[in-house]
Parts: structure tokens; C-alpha cells; sequence
């Protein structure tokens, strides 16, 4: 009776962490395309927001400018990495991936902020997808946990190159920056993060 009972625990939990990831994530990216639109309705005032390196005024501007774009082929660009690396990472948690994505959006906005190119504006979500990346890659072998491991490898297989591209200044208008010190507060993120054993104090939401 008590192992019926906790199967039956278990397959409710995993259902609900996919049904919260796949919700959050959704809201997410809706929110991307809707700030998008509203930014071309109010003839693109919303471009401001983005990060303008060392100008004291600009941190304030550190997390709007994650949820910013430069027009929807820039949102586009980013929606399906965002998507998968977004519910991939949700599924171990709704408030952990929050606190995850925090740490990014601050960290990689900071190091923007101190190393882009005068007179340059940031924006866009790819450095919360770069940092994503980054926390799967490594989250699994942090945890000590197979399957996490399992993701890790896999979407390094599918998206590596693409990141190292990203991370190299290479491509003109693409803030490699923003990419490498995003990649870096995920990889961080796994640390900081990361599950303990039972009955040890966590620092996991």
C-alpha cells in the first residue's frame, strides 16, 4: 500500500513540474512577442531600455533589457532555444528556475554593462538562453544526477556549436558579451544552486 501510494506521489509531482514548466515558459515567450509589439505600436520606444555600457543611469535597466528585441526576426531568433532550454531547466522547479534565471539576467547584464562597446545598446533574451545552456551543461554532473546528466550532454551535441559561435567575435551587431557572460552566470548558476543532499541546509529556493 505505502509503494502504491508513492508512485502514484510521484507520477502527480512530475506531471504537475511539467504542466507548471510548460505554462511558464509559454506566459514567457508571449510576453517577449508582446513587449515586441508594443515596441513597434509606440514606434520602437521601448529600444531604450536596452543596456548602454558604464552610464550609471543604465543598471537600471539591467533586467528589462532581457525581455527586449530589436524586431521580431531577433525575437524569433531566440523563441525555440528559449523554449527548450526554458522547460528543460522548469522542470526541475518553478522557483529554482526563477532564482536561475535571475542570477543570469543580473550577472550577464553587469558583465554587458562593463566590457560592450561605447555608444552600443543591448538587448534580447540570448543571454538568458546562452546562461540556460550553460546550467543544463553542467547542472547534472553538479547535482549527481544521471538524467540531468543525460540532458546536459545531449543538448550540448545538438546546440554546442552554435554557442561557441556565439561567444566569438565574429558576427557583426551580436553581442558576444552578452552571450559569454551569460553562458558563465549559468555554469555559476549550477553551483550556487545546486541540490544537496537530504538533511543538509540548500540554497535552492
Amino acid at each position: 500500500m505505502a509503494g502504491t501510494t508513492s508512485s502514484g506521489t510521484t507520477g502527480r509531482t512530475g506531471t504537475g513540474r511539467v504542466k507548471a514548466a510548460a505554462a511558464l515558459m509559454g506566459a514567457w515567450v508571449a510576453l517577449l512577442w508582446l513587449l515586441e509589439g508594443v515596441d513597434l505600436l509606440t514606434g520602437h520606444a521601448l529600444d531604450t531600455y536596452g543596456v548602454s555600457p558604464r552610464e550609471v543611469a543604465e543598471l537600471r535597466d539591467l533586467v528589462p533589457a532581457a525581455f527586449l528585441h530589436f524586431g521580431f526576426g531577433h525575437v524569433a531568433a531566440n523563441t525555440v532555444p528559449l523554449l527548450v532550454f526554458g522547460f528543460l531547466a522548469a522542470l526541475g522547479g518553478v522557483r529554482r528556475f526563477l532564482a536561475v534565471a535571475a542570477l543570469i539576467v543580473v550577472v550577464d547584464g553587469l558583465g554587458v554593462w562593463l566590457v560592450s562597446p561605447a555608444y552600443s545598446v543591448t538587448a534580447g533574451a540570448s543571454g538568458l538562453i546562452f546562461g540556460l545552456f550553460g546550467y543544463l551543461l553542467v547542472r547534472g554532473f553538479v547535482d549527481r544526477k544521471p538524467a540531468d546528466i543525460v540532458v546536459g550532454l545531449l543538448i550540448g551535441a545538438v546546440w554546442g556549436g552554435t554557442i561557441l559561435l556565439g561567444i566569438t567575435p565574429t558576427q557583426s551587431g551580436v553581442s558576444w558579451q552578452g552571450h559569454l557572460f551569460g553562458l558563465l552566470a549559468g555554469v555559476a548558476a549550477a553551483f550556487v544552486f545546486r541540490r544537496r543532499p537530504r538533511g543538509a541546509a540548500a540554497l535552492t529556493p
